[in-house]
């Protein structure tokens, strides 16, 4: 059991949002430690649980370079090109096919209807 204050899910007080809310506000937690729990209950599980951290304390979002912009695009990239044809599927790859659609429908198939990235 945590010795952190705990409080019902839509009853915790002012001044404390869960790391959603704070990055909603433009926030982070920048560090602080957790101050109270918010416990949401349900049926025959056990509850869900979500940190809560100061608003006050909170700081700004870091904001995004030049460089974790181009790597952020090259690896949203890396998630649309299908290992099997090497071709720009138009979507990211589901991680459950491991593919593009076509190459996993029909392997034969898909070697032809696909246009490949230069």
């Amino acid at each position: 059991m945590s010795t952190l204050p705990t409080y019902r899910w839509h009853l915790a007080p002012e001044g404390l949002a869960t790391r959603r809310q704070l990055r909603a506000l433009g926030l982070r937690p920048g560090g602080q430690d957790v101050v109270a729990e918010l416990h949401r209950p349900r049926r025959r599980r056990p509850p869900l649980v979500a940190h809560l951290y100061r608003i006050d304390q909170a700081k700004p979002v870091r904001p995004m370079t030049p460089g974790r912009t181009a790597a952020l695009a090259a690896a949203m990239t890396a998630r649309r090109i299908c290992p099997t044809c090497r071709t720009d599927a138009g979507y990211c790859i589901p991680p459950s096919l491991g593919m593009c659609v076509p190459c996993y429908d029909a392997p034969a198939l898909a070697e032809g209807n696909r246009r490949v990235l230069p």
